[in-house]
């Protein structure tokens, strides 16, 4: 299977034809902890369209054969919604200067295979291209250590985002909305970003 497993980077507009391949995507592996996600097509199609409207958007697909089965986004942060601005603000950081890394999924048996390290040298690569960004980030979703979701022997990504030089930075929290598995209706979750210096 590694054989035929190769990365596709597209840009801008480039992404539209794949809009439905990611959508899917997402739902299948959010469905999973620690983001629980209650998966709505809807608004996947809202979400993903920013990617195609931006024009220095990037998005990373992960191929087995034609099959999407990883794929990974990135913006500049003003291109993003207010909410992910605000902790920047607060802390006195240019938005202008941040390049944001969304998500990075895989359907499971396709992982530790490396597309993690891919995704993340893709996307960095990108916002050096680009040449006005000094800071790339992510935020990652708070869940409490005895969350008795949490499945048996889970592990996290900090350790693998430390190797790659990115620091979590306390204090800059935004919350999102999203219908959890189990929920009525959507509740608000926090996220806490991390940053990595680009230069």
């Amino acid at each position: 299977m590694d054989a035929v497993l190769r990365t596709q980077v597209l840009r801008g507009a480039d992404i539209a034809p794949w809009l439905d391949a990611v959508a899917r995507l997402r739902i299948a592996v959010f469905r999973e902890f620690p983001y629980l996600y209650d998966g709505d097509t809807a608004y996947e199609a809202r979400y993903l369209q920013a990617y195609v409207d931006t024009p220095d958007s990037v998005c990373v697909l992960a191929l087995d054969g034609e099959r999407v089965v990883g794929a990974s986004t990135a913006l500049p942060l003003d291109d993003e919604e207010d909410a992910f601005k605000v902790p920047f603000r607060e802390r006195g950081i240019d938005t202008a200067s941040v390049f944001y890394c969304a998500e990075s999924v895989v359907l499971p048996g396709y992982r530790g295979r490396g597309l993690g390290h891919r995704f993340f040298d893709a996307r960095e690569a990108h916002a050096r291209e680009l040449g006005r960004f000094d800071w790339t980030a992510f935020a990652a979703v708070d869940r409490d250590a005895g969350d008795p979701r949490r499945p048996e022997g889970a592990r996290g990504n900090d350790a693998f985002w430390t190797r790659r030089g990115y620091a979590r930075q306390p204090g800059m929290t935004m919350h999102l909305s999203w219908k959890e598995i189990g929920e009525a209706a959507e509740s608000a979750k926090p996220l806490t970003f991390w940053l990595r210096p680009l230069r």
